[in-house]
């Protein structure tokens, strides 16, 4: 994470995972040392266009009606903008009550995505919930926008779904790919995991592969101070992490987003999201 300069930048809205991402946001600026802000985003209506029906009750009567529209989602935006505003003051509150530094505070107007894209440069470590307030109870899918933020974005994502909790053992998905390299890299170098147990996880490989993985990479994590449990599993990687995860009592696992080895299951819509369904602790992903 020391390779991604910049900001702590934690999406809230009102969501029931608004307040954990709040306290995992704090925990990453503290234990990083990097600034933290808050963003809420006002999503663009999309209002459909009042049909024509000048001809029914009269063009009068439909350019009152389109005024009339025109003050209401008026209304309706200003509402919005002080709902937000709301929302990132007691945000403001918690992380500072958490002990972190004041926060910057960000309102856009624009797709979630899109804002994340325009900022990107910027953020060092996303944090987000798993879903937002539209879709905070459908826990059969994932959140509108969290899919598309993940492949558009090319920086840390912490996807938080649960109550904080301080970590205290991680589980680092390791298949040898560019992008669990990276979650290796981001374990060694970064002061967020230092001196954390790490549970090296490889699922689906032979005996002799798995070892070669797991010897050089434990080699790593032992020279960065880890103490390293290394593991390697048999059957779908998406059924054997969760299932390590509640068994271990993971905090936090770390994984690649769109990882592309041999194993077909690694590409997002398919271990990823069936990782962000089942996971019952907080993930942090990596392009």
């Amino acid at each position: 994470m020391n390779s991604y300069p910049g900001e702590v930048l934690a999406c809230i809205d009102g969501s029931r995972f608004s307040a954990a991402v709040c306290d995992y946001a704090s925990w990453v600026s503290l234990k990083t040392g990097a600034p933290l802000t808050l963003l809420h985003n006002i999503e663009h209506s999309s209002n459909a266009a009042l049909v024509d029906l000048s001809g029914a009750i009269g063009l009068n009567s439909r350019e009152t009606l389109l005024q009339e529209l025109t003050d209401v989602e008026a209304q309706r935006a200003r509402l919005m903008l002080e709902q937000g505003k709301v929302m990132l003051d007691a945000a403001s509150t918690r992380v500072l009550a958490n002990g972190a530094n004041e926060p910057n505070l960000k309102q856009r107007h624009d797709g979630l995505t899109e804002s994340l894209i325009a900022m990107e440069d910027n953020i060092r470590i996303l944090v987000l919930g798993v879903r937002g307030e539209e879709h905070e109870q459908d826990n059969d899918h994932l959140g509108a926008h969290l899919e598309a933020s993940i492949r558009a974005l090319h920086r840390p994502i912490l996807v938080v779904n649960s109550d904080f909790r301080t970590p205290e053992r991680i589980m680092l998905a390791y298949d040898g790919s560019e992008a669990s390299d990276k979650a290796l890299t981001l374990s060694v170098n970064s002061t967020l995991l230092k001196d954390l147990p790490i549970h090296l996880v490889t699922v689906g490989e032979s005996a002799s592969r798995a070892s070669e993985l797991q010897a050089s990479a434990t080699d790593k994590l032992n020279a960065a101070g880890h103490e390293v449990i290394a593991v390697s599993l048999d059957g779908k990687a998406s059924d054997a992490l969760p299932a390590y995860q509640a068994e271990h009592d993971i905090h936090l696992t770390l994984m690649g987003a769109f990882s592309h080895t041999r194993i077909r299951d690694l590409v997002l819509g398919s271990l990823t999201a069936k990782m962000l369904l089942k996971a019952k602790r907080p993930l942090l992903l990596l392009r």
